[in-house]
């Protein structure tokens, strides 16, 4: 692992104490989403493959409406090279985006940008180092698509959402 890698997940029961900037992520069929919470029970992500299999923008949405009924986890990292409000005003500088790319620009690619200031995506690397993995999320993808027509999630909000303030 080199310096700016994770170093595991924490399960969250409860989300009322989570500090501004925290990188989380939730279990889906065949993959993790990730977020950066950024206070007020709010997280920005890119809603890419949480509502369905196509793209979606860079949105600031409920923690509910980002766990989707899937549990949460805190993403921790090693040594960030943001923390705290900064990565939560990174995260918020991206809201609207509308550039989503599976493999090269997804919703981990943006929270380790908002917290490493680099874009990139572990699970991305995996299903590169071993193709079966990519075939088995694949997979689990199409299922959801012809079982749930689409993937679990609420309808986007617009919502307007203040960039955090640097002291």
């Amino acid at each position: 692992m080199g310096q700016h890698e994770e170093s595991g997940c924490t399960d969250i029961v409860f989300t009322r104490d989570l500090p501004v900037g925290t990188h989380l992520a939730t279990r889906r069929p065949g993959y993790m989403h990730h977020g950066i919470y950024i206070g007020s029970g709010r997280v920005i992500h890119y809603a890419g493959l949480s509502r369905h299999l196509g793209s979606g923008p860079v949105e600031a949405v409920s923690i509910e409406d980002f766990s989707a009924g899937f549990g949460l986890q805190v993403v921790q990292h090693l040594q960030a090279r943001y923390t705290g409000l900064e990565v939560a005003r990174r995260a918020a500088s991206r809201l609207g985006e509308q550039n989503y790319k599976l493999l090269t620009n997804n919703c981990e690619h943006l929270c380790l940008w908002c917290v490493l200031g680099q874009g990139r995506s572990h699970q991305v690397d995996a299903c590169i180092r071993n193709p079966a993995r990519a075939v088995c999320v694949l997979f689990a993808l199409l299922v959801c698509k012809l079982v749930r027509g689409g993937m679990p999630a609420p309808a986007a909000r617009s919502v307007e959402v203040p960039v955090p303030a640097l002291n």
